[in-house]
């Protein structure tokens, strides 16, 4: 397929230099655009700051500090100042002067309405426990190791992707680097982790940012995710941040401050595509060349200060107006180009993204559920979420037989295209597979819920683990089936939660993975068949590039629960049969080729041998689980 997407809109980079806390021997510089606020309107702009450990002590109130105004392009105004902190003097009991972190937030003074305090820094690198700015006095860069110079950032169809939040998978990025070696072993080759940014909430999934530039401080710091990343790359597991450009929650400062200064107008914020989060956020507004710009900042950012390869785009449709608009598809365009020339370069650690030939490697995946396949088709991304194979094995496994054909043709992205030449380079392109996220409840959970609760609370509710096997059929179908797979957090323990489809408790529960499942027969069970499946994906090449044949005969396969499908490569043939029913099922079917055929999961005298080709051949499948057959 040929593509001929051309966008005459190019996106500038903040200087970031010259923006948000900068330390130099002891000294820090601040600076910040907050447009039309400006002196000589009578707007007053000032930067408060305190030591992390005085921010609790009653008689160390945080330090102020006049801002200068100047008129700047693009955005015009622009207040900076510079403030000496190490060796100045401190009041007793203070921290004030010493290294460590500092916390700081900007207050307007504007004649119309007053005061305006606590105003976060939009590019602020670090942030304090909830509505806090900070910096590091004293900061010492990360040193990566040196295998971080060799990394490359793995193909579209070598990716197997583990879905996780920090908080839940391991507490804090310093527990979740130490599972890297276990994910590693599992067969996973991506995690794609649930929104960095800093937010307001102690709990919370980060799908509000009020901060774009850093880590909220709830996981770590700077290093802790540098260190992570460095980790998972050394454990061969790319690193993907999940990014919310389409809306903002509403301390995000360029909303924060223009809506209580009461402007008519915002520079950043506003009504542009979609408005999906209207009652609790607000939406960004890609005409303006800030919010642009800004966006396309922070990608740069995270790509050159954390060594990511790639984006989970959440919630495109926010921001989706159409294929040479100035919204989503831009955004993917500029950071293609920007990161196609570092790579023309040679910038060191980017060329972590050359795949020869001139495509590139880095992932760019939208969360476009709406229109999935246009997403692919007609924009820089080269893989997207799409819950129809999600929502045809919840239908399936509700009991709907009907809807093995539609699952089947799911498994195999029929639709989607897998290549897209554009301007004479062809770019990979695959859709993910999942049944579990963190969007919806367990797989599971569609086999009966129980719960555990003595007071009988909703939020309690679990999936019964008594009927882990179910989950069998559906997961061998999908581990093995085209695009790229992906797991939710403790989904290869058969993990149980269930969530609710609407309200707080979605957001504001913690629901961390219990790793006792580990050693629990469901547990044991599951994880055994997710790595045997996982392993034959990475050993047998049709399994991660091979074409796709679903059979399509209600008779002979769906209306007894069985849905089958082929996978082959010019050299190699598979045959993968599930059994979705409570029975035992035998079925025929015709091989296209002779010979011999090993049982992949437990071979032994489950092999075939002497098979004819094209000739009626009678399988068993056992109930609620599958057969992989292949040629030898």
């Amino acid at each position: 397929m040929r593509g001929y997407w051309c966008h005459a809109m190019t996106a500038s980079l903040l200087p970031l230099s010259q923006l948000g806390a900068i330390e130099s021997n002891g000294s820090v510089t601040f600076g910040v655009w907050f447009p039309w606020v400006s002196a000589a309107d009578g707007n007053r702009v000032s930067v408060k700051v305190i030591h992390e450990a005085d921010r609790f002590l009653q008689n160390v109130p945080a330090r102020e500090f006049a801002l200068t105004y100047s008129d700047r392009p693009p955005y015009g105004a622009y207040w900076s100042g510079t403030v000496p902190i190490a060796g100045t003097p401190a009041a007793v009991g203070s921290a004030w002067g010493r290294p460590g972190t500092y916390l700081y937030r900007y207050c307007v003074r504007n004649p119309a309405v007053g005061e305006q305090d606590w105003v976060l820094d939009p590019v602020s690198r670090e942030f304090g426990e909830g509505k806090q700015s900070a910096f590091t006095l004293g900061y010492s860069p990360y040193v990566w190791s040196a295998a971080e110079a060799i990394w490359q950032t793995p193909a579209l169809a070598d990716l197997v992707v583990y879905e996780l939040d920090i908080a839940e998978f391991g507490g804090d990025l310093g527990r979740a680097a130490g599972l890297m070696p276990y994910l590693h072993d599992l067969g996973v080759t991506a995690v794609e982790v649930m929104p960095l940014s800093n937010v307001g909430g102690v709990v919370d999934w980060g799908y509000l940012p009020i901060g774009y530039f850093g880590v909220d401080e709830r996981f770590g710091n700077r290093a802790d995710f540098q260190r992570f990343v460095d980790v998972a790359h050394q454990n061969g597991i790319a690193v993907l941040v999940d990014m919310v450009y389409g809306h903002a929650g509403v301390d995000f400062p360029y909303y924060d401050l223009y809506t209580r200064l009461k402007y008519d107008e915002n520079p950043f914020m506003g009504a542009f595509a979609k408005d999906y989060f209207s009652s609790f956020g607000k939406s960004t507004d890609f005409n303006r060349a800030l919010t642009r710009d800004y966006f396309y900042t922070v990608s740069q950012h995270w790509l050159e200060v954390y060594h990511v390869d790639g984006f989970r785009y959440d919630c495109v449709p926010n921001y989706w107006d159409g294929a040479l608009g100035v919204g989503y598809a831009n955004t993917v365009y500029e950071t293609y180009q920007s990161t196609r020339q570092r790579v023309a370069n040679g910038d060191q650690y980017w060329t972590r993204f050359n795949a020869g030939a001139g495509e590139m490697r880095l992932i760019q995946c939208a969360e476009q559920l709406e229109g999935p396949e246009e997403i692919l088709r007609s924009t820089y991304s080269n893989c997207t979420w799409q819950n129809t194979t999600f929502g045809k094995a919840k239908e399936v496994a509700q009991g709907d037989r009907g809807q093995i054909p539609a699952f089947g043709l799911a498994l195999g992205l029929f639709g989607y295209p897998s290549s897209v030449t554009t301007n004479g380079v062809a770019m990979s392109k695959l859709g993910l597979q999942y049944l579990e996220n963190h969007d919806h409840e367990r797989f599971v959970c569609n086999f009966g819920l129980e719960n555990p609760d003595e007071a009988q609370n909703s939020l309690f509710l679990q999936g019964d683990r008594d009927r882990w096997f179910k989950v069998q059929p559906y997961l061998m179908a999908y581990l093995l089936a085209k695009g790229i797979p992906m797991i939710w957090e403790g989904q290869e323990l058969c993990e149980n939660y269930f969530l609710p489809d609407f309200g707080e408790g979605r957001v504001s529960l913690l629901r961390p993975v219990r790793w006792d499942y580990f050693y629990d027969s469901p547990g044991r069970s599951t994880i055994a068949l997710t790595r045997k499946l996982l392993q034959l994906r990475k050993t047998r090449d049709e399994f991660r590039a091979g074409e796709y044949f679903f059979f399509n005969d209600w008779g002979r396969y769906a209306s007894k629960g069985i849905l089958a499908y082929a996978r082959w490569t010019n050299t190699a043939y598979s045959l993968v049969v599930v059994n979705t029913s409570d029975q035992d099922q035998a079925i025929p079917f015709w091989f296209p080729i002779g010979g011999n055929y090993r049982e992949q999961l437990h071979g032994g005298n489950l092999d075939l041998t002497n098979v004819t080709a094209l000739a009626e051949t009678w399988l068993q499948i056992p109930s609620n689980y599958g057969r992989v057959w292949s040629a030898a």
